[in-house]
């Protein structure tokens, strides 16, 4: 059944658990995810990229998710989520369609354009029931420093800001940076974890974690102590999925039936959902 993503993240949240937010690009990856949810019990964020509706159409793969929701796993809490918007058109647009929650990035922006225009995204987002996700601090992204080391202390979120941040704007969850990236750039060697347990008292939403495909154990369950209720999985997904279907083609292998080829590469990402639902604690949950 198709839920708000922040009635999915309060509970979460009072439940001392994490949910995943996990990216989908075609139906393919959709099924993958849901199956994996159904099977696992587990509540769900399925999120859908500007690219992803440049490429897809954006009320198609919205209706894919949705139908895929309603019709194979109408028991189990799934919430419908713009990932990483980068304009107010963009949320709008969104909206519109029927996504119950967006996310407007603003990170890259002045402190103070960021809450501007943040606040314009939630004021209007609300109006129309839709959740809003805003983002203090840079998740990066390769290409976005130069080569050598980071000075991470110029990109990790702020305690006291973010605090000021959440009561300008009104979000209701808020995805920080605590030395996490995006894709393949090398993470901060650990996780400033004292960093987030002060946002987290200085902070009464839900917190989110970027760039968490390759999180595990350990850092998860320190992360979830101290505040996380969401990870957001993209890039693991996509190497299961792609990794498959190289092993499927391999060898001038001769196997032209595509559903099968396919449906390996969705058993492949459906599996590294269900292990992220273990790590982040949100099987059974459903």
């Amino acid at each position: 059944m198709i839920v708000s993503v922040k009635e999915i993240l309060t509970k979460a949240r009072e439940g001392g658990y994490a949910v995943g937010a996990f990216n989908t690009v075609n139906l393919e990856t959709t099924r993958a995810i849901v199956d994996a949810a159904k099977e696992m019990r587990s509540p769900v964020i399925i999120q859908i990229t500007e690219r992803t509706m440049e490429y897809a159409g954006g009320r198609m793969i919205f209706n894919i998710v949705k139908n895929d929701v309603e019709f194979y796993a109408p028991e189990i809490p799934v919430g419908i989520h713009l990932d990483h918007g980068k304009s107010f058109e963009a949320t709008q647009r969104c909206a519109e369609i029927g996504f119950g929650s967006v996310m407007y990035d603003g990170s890259r922006a002045k402190f103070e354009d960021n809450i501007r225009n943040t606040k314009k995204v939630v004021e209007y987002c609300h109006e129309k029931g839709v959740d809003v996700q805003g983002e203090l601090g840079s998740v990066l992204y390769i290409g976005e420093t130069e080569g050598g080391e980071i000075n991470w202390d110029d990109f990790m979120t702020d305690p006291q800001k973010a605090a000021e941040f959440i009561e300008k704007t009104g979000v209701d969850a808020l995805a920080v940076a605590i030395g996490n990236s995006h894709g393949f750039l090398k993470e901060r060697s650990e996780p400033d974890f004292e960093r987030l347990k002060k946002i987290n008292e200085l902070c009464n939403i839900p917190l989110i974690l970027h760039g968490a495909s390759d999180w595990e154990n350990g850092k998860v369950v320190e992360a979830i102590k101290n505040g996380i209720s969401c990870f957001n999985v993209d890039t693991a997904i996509r190497v299961a999925f792609v990794s498959s279907l190289i092993n499927s083609l391999k060898g001038g292998s001769t196997n032209f039936d595509v559903r099968k080829i396919l449906e390996a590469a969705r058993e492949s990402a459906k599996e590294i959902v269900k292990q992220k639902i273990k790590y982040f604690g949100s099987e059974g949950k459903a």
